[in-house]
């Protein structure tokens, strides 16, 4: 647990001293997705000095949030406990709240593969994907490269690119890819207009927010259906 006490007997104190300290909600974030190396979650985060990096880790496994685990084929990694893991609604929801108060990217602001999968697991409405049907996106943002599989029962992301991150099979987020995907589209940040409502996929084509590189540029409005948030709205449905 981090060194700061707050000096109070409540659970929201308890909460912040375990995961309010710079950058520990970033690292519960990534490892939300899956299993992470050091090197992934430094890559991850790339502002991140490698001593805090070091510090918050070991201030989470004392606190009973990450746990340090063999995994075969990637060696040693950090993962959530069970008890980190019930972080995951909250930070969805943290996402939702800070979502409408995102603002255009500066300059230097980058998007990882994990910050994209979650922000899509943030977007996802369960109630929409229930009464459509399946659907394979595969979606590109800079260098990063998602497989997204939606159907009734839910949602799977696998991360193409970049490679060579540490898989874990219990996690059931990894999207079969052995077919092509129903359609290909590639996106700047300004997709947040379009998961915003802001704009309708026509209007995010017109105005180059995204662009169709393969498949059937219909599911747009499907994908526009499936991940959207909605102001005031930080609960999922």
């Amino acid at each position: 647990m981090a060194a700061r006490s707050y000096g109070q007997y409540c659970g929201v104190t308890t909460a912040v001293e375990l995961i309010g300290e710079r950058w520990a909600l970033l690292i519960v974030r990534d490892l939300l997705v899956g299993p992470r190396r050091y090197t992934d979650l430094k890559q991850g985060l790339p502002k991140i000095p490698t001593n805090i990096l070091s510090t918050r880790l070991k201030e989470l496994q004392e606190g009973g949030v990450v746990r340090r685990v063999p995994l075969l084929h990637c060696g040693l990694v950090y993962e959530l406990t069970p008890y980190g893991r019930e972080l995951e609604p909250i930070v969805l929801a943290m996402g939702r709240w800070g979502f409408q108060q995102m603002g255009d990217p500066s300059a230097d602001d980058i998007v990882t593969a994990d910050s994209l999968t979650m922000a899509l697991r943030t977007a996802f409405r369960a109630d929409a994907a229930a009464t459509l049907p399946p659907a394979d996106y595969e979606v590109h943002v800079a260098d990063v490269v998602l497989r997204v599989h939606v159907d009734p029962s839910g949602l799977k992301i696998a991360q193409l690119q970049p490679a060579g991150r540490p898989v874990d099979p219990r996690l059931g987020t990894q999207a079969s890819v052995a077919d092509d995907p129903d359609v290909t589209f590639a996106a700047g940040p300004g997709i947040r207009r379009l998961i915003s409502g802001e704009l309708t996929p026509a209007a995010a084509i017109d105005q180059e927010v995204l662009a169709v590189v393969a498949g059937d540029a219909t599911l747009l409005e499907r994908f526009a259906e499936t991940f959207r948030i909605e102001p005031g709205v930080v609960l999922a449905a």
